[in-house]
């Protein structure tokens, strides 16, 4: 399989994400990781599940933790109800998002060995799932405090879980010191202080450092994206957090966002967003007076 690392930004007034989104049963064939906790919820899928060095059979629902760095991919190959749309609910966080003190404390000690467990990836069923579930599908209609208490109410439902069992085995060990794993959160930690700036491939590459060539096989290979439609993806991203926040219009997203024609801002929205900057807001304030949850994974 393919090995790709993800990373994965937080809006300014979010300290975690929560994002739906309609599953395609197709065979992925890439493990995944990111420097953040995941925390998935699969419905009416069945397919296989790739952990670490775990590899299983699963028959959905599914509910799974996963640590930082741990390898991930799930393959689906039906719905259990084809008339249901096969959905996934993600909750990407760090164990901290709350501050490091609330970790410190006594009543967080169930708490961190959940933390130490999701290292290898954790799969939860029975009561568990079932109350997982309902606190995972309020998440997405409500924002702020409201939506604080409930991470913090499922992560308890987690810690004290009697239904749960850590997937991949007691010798493996996930890709956290890595080279690679630094190298690209070098990269990306460059590439969100200056988005709003001329990137230079060369100026990227040094960091690693490599040559040019080299650092675009190695972005390729670990991102399968070359660092042009990575950078664009960061720079559309944080135009469409603007246009939400509703304080932009189109030209101040552009120009705020790294772009310095119009034109090609458009362009670069339409391809990525699948729709233009101001259709882009329509839908969404067409879903806000419908009452539906605008988050997408």
């Amino acid at each position: 399989m393919q090995y790709i690392y993800e990373n994965f930004t937080f809006p300014a007034d979010q300290s975690f994400t929560v994002r739906s989104e309609i599953l395609e049963i197709k065979k992925y064939t890439a493990l995944k990781s990111h420097v953040n906790f995941e925390i998935a919820l699969l419905e009416n899928c069945s397919g296989k599940r790739f952990i670490g060095d775990h590899i299983e059979d699963f028959d959905g629902p599914e509910l799974v933790l996963l640590g930082s760095y741990l390898p991930h991919c799930w393959q689906y190959y039906k719905a259990a109800d084809p008339l249901i749309p096969t959905q996934a609910v993600v909750i990407h966080f760090f164990p901290d998002f709350l501050g490091k003190e609330l970790l410190e404390k006594p009543e967080a000690k169930q708490l961190n060995v959940l933390f130490a467990k999701a290292a290898k990836g954790v799969l939860f069923t029975g009561n568990t799932l079932q109350d997982a579930k309902m606190i995972m599908h309020q998440m997405l209609y409500v924002s702020g405090l409201s939506r604080v208490a409930l991470m913090i109410r499922l992560l308890d439902v987690l810690a004290q879980s009697e239904s749960s069992s850590v997937l991949s085995s007691p010798y493996y060990n996930t890709v956290e010191n890595s080279g690679e794993a630094k190298k690209l959160n070098k990269v990306f930690d460059y590439i969100f202080q200056h988005f709003r700036d001329d990137i230079l491939l060369q100026d990227v590459a040094d960091l690693i450092p490599m040559s040019s060539a080299a650092f675009c096989r190695f972005f390729k290979r670990n991102t399968n994206r070359t660092l042009i439609d990575f950078v664009k993806e960061v720079r559309i991203g944080h135009s469409a957090k603007l246009l939400l926040e509703g304080h932009h219009n189109v030209a101040e997203a552009c120009y705020n966002s790294g772009y310095n024609n119009i034109s090609n801002f458009n362009k670069h929205f339409k391809e990525i967003k699948g729709l233009s900057p101001r259709d882009f807001i329509r839908q969404y304030e067409d879903k806000e007076k419908k009452g539906v949850s605008t988050q997408s994974l």
